[in-house]
């Protein structure tokens, strides 16, 4: 097995002593996909050697964040709390704003939207998203914007590990969630939390990014988080994909499915991952999804206005 790989493949059972109660997978939970593991089985070889080298340093960056996140479980408290006080919340998102995350949500954590075989430490979740810079995405699939991507899951990932030192330095427990190759199923979990819906392209679309941002978590002990409840307001942007399908038409892997069919263990399935994996590869990072996705290339306002008219 390649070593990037193999560590890409560790979860939190590996650093944890053997009688820690974790929160496990359902039943029906998903297979995780493991981004490197995907370039490397399905993508080129050449592309590999030309194109890894300028994304090198936040690839490699990223992996550290993810194994630090495992690591710097030890560093919780004993005996964690499990409340906080309105200010803590407010102190913490502006923490999680100055490092430049977008939106922050909140969600208690189903067995169903852990990967398979997965554990994490504790089912409170704070979701963290991080815009990626427009500028560079609507080159996709240019590697400008394969750079940005990169540049992103690096940034997100260090982000939730100093979220996860804040928690604990205010003695609650906490598990820094990794921007790459997470243990959750994060777009199911940030529409749990109220912070957008998924689109055709499988991406969460949120009214401030479109699909243009990344997405990792917190898990922590603290159980009195302002979670998300009621309808989520973002419902319609289902509808409108449905009448869309233009990221359907641009992928250059074909890799959308038109109808979605069902994911091994449930729900609907809507990438198929060993052809997205030749041009992101190729490119290290592709996003044209991304980049044609009408609420990227325009108003999202407007786009509702006009589809609520239909």
């Amino acid at each position: 097995m390649n070593p990037i790989v193999s560590l890409m493949s560790r979860s939190t059972d590996d650093y944890v002593p053997e009688e820690t109660s974790l929160i496990k997978s359902a039943d029906d939970s998903r297979t995780g996909l493991i981004v490197p593991e995907l370039v490397f089985k399905y993508g080129s070889i050449k592309s590999h050697i030309r194109k890894s080298s300028k994304v090198a340093p936040w690839l490699i960056h990223s992996i550290y964040n993810r194994q630090k996140g495992y690591r710097d479980i030890s560093d919780n408290p004993p005996d964690p709390g499990n409340i906080c006080h309105e200010e803590l919340i407010e102190e913490m998102e502006d923490l999680a704003r100055s490092l430049g995350c977008l939106n922050i949500g909140y969600a208690k954590v189903p067995g169903n939207m852990i990967f398979r075989n997965k554990t994490i430490l504790f089912d409170n979740a704070i979701v963290l998203s991080m815009e990626m810079d427009r500028n560079e995405m609507k080159h996709a699939p240019d590697i400008k914007a394969g750079k940005e991507v990169w540049r992103i899951y690096d940034r997100l990932g260090d982000a939730s590990n100093k979220i996860a030192r804040f928690l604990r330095e205010r003695g609650f427990g906490a598990q820094a969630g990794a921007a790459l190759g997470g243990d959750v199923n994060y777009p199911l979990l940030a529409r749990k939390a109220g912070m957008g819906w998924i689109g055709t392209n499988g991406l969460l679309i949120s009214p401030e990014a479109g699909g243009s941002q990344r997405l990792a978590a917190v898990f922590t002990s603290i159980g009195n988080l302002p979670f998300f409840e009621g309808e989520n307001p973002y419902k319609w942007i289902e509808g409108f994909c449905s009448s869309c399908g233009r990221c359907i038409k641009k992928c250059p892997g074909k890799a959308i499915y038109p109808e979605k069919p069902a994911a091994e263990n449930g729900g609907p399935k809507h990438i198929d991952h060993t052809k997205c994996a030749v041009p992101f590869s190729q490119t290290m990072g592709c996003s044209v999804c991304i980049a044609v996705c009408p609420f990227f290339t325009g108003n999202y306002d407007k786009i509702r206005k006009a589809f609520m008219k239909r």
